[in-house]
């Protein structure tokens, strides 16, 4: 006769036990995760078609930059999740090689259409791609790192998502110097009237 004291095998954890190593996450979090790490994959996995079809060397170098540096970010976000323990390599800057200086104003341009042939990949397309890939993993590491309980694996998702950031902008600044991606402004009147409609707030006394 089993003993009143052994655990049954479909028996639930109590409340009180302790978790193993392995056990500290959270449902929702491990289903987060997996996404976010599918989805730094997906990115590295076109990256690499894209690296084929790039014509322009400097897009070229940027795509190899930031393929580099989602491959370490991607090893530190699997550690943290798989242990629940800091990673043996934390998360890094990226550093984007662009400066910070933007056109404004619009040209007139041929009328876009979706390619008919890969022939017709072009470095404008290619460089959408990657700003696609960078801006929805920001987006998605933003959102996971609101429903992360393992403070760990919480802080290096949070701590990745300026990364992202930075590598959307630089890839928006390579896109708008080159025109593929303009940025239009209102008249001087209407954006002075913007600027202006907004009054600080008194500090609060209490």
């Amino acid at each position: 006769m089993q003993s009143q004291n052994q655990t049954q095998p479909n028996q639930a954890m109590q409340p009180n036990m302790a978790p193993n190593q392995n056990q500290n996450h959270g449902g929702h979090e491990l289903f987060d995760a997996h996404e976010v790490i599918a989805g730094m994959i997906s990115m590295l996995d076109q990256y690499q078609m894209y690296d084929q079809h790039i014509q322009d060397q400097e897009l070229k170098d940027m795509l190899h930059r930031q393929s580099t540096f989602v491959t370490q970010m991607y090893n530190t976000v699997v550690q943290s999740f798989q242990t629940g323990q800091d990673p043996k390599m934390p998360t890094q800057q990226y550093k984007m090689q662009q400066n910070n200086n933007a056109v404004y104003g619009l040209k007139l341009g041929q009328p876009k259409k979706p390619n008919q042939s890969v022939q017709e990949l072009s470095d404008q397309g290619l460089s959408a791609y990657m700003l696609g890939q960078t801006k929805s993993l920001a987006s998605l590491l933003t959102m996971t790192a609101l429903e992360m309980t393992n403070p760990v694996l919480r802080r290096v998702i949070a701590d990745s998502v300026p990364n992202f950031i930075e590598m959307s902008y630089e890839i928006f600044l390579y896109q708008n110097k080159n025109g593929y991606y303009q940025v239009p402004q209102l008249n001087q009147q209407d954006m002075n009237q913007m600027l202006q409609s907004y009054q600080p707030a008194p500090p609060q006394t209490h």
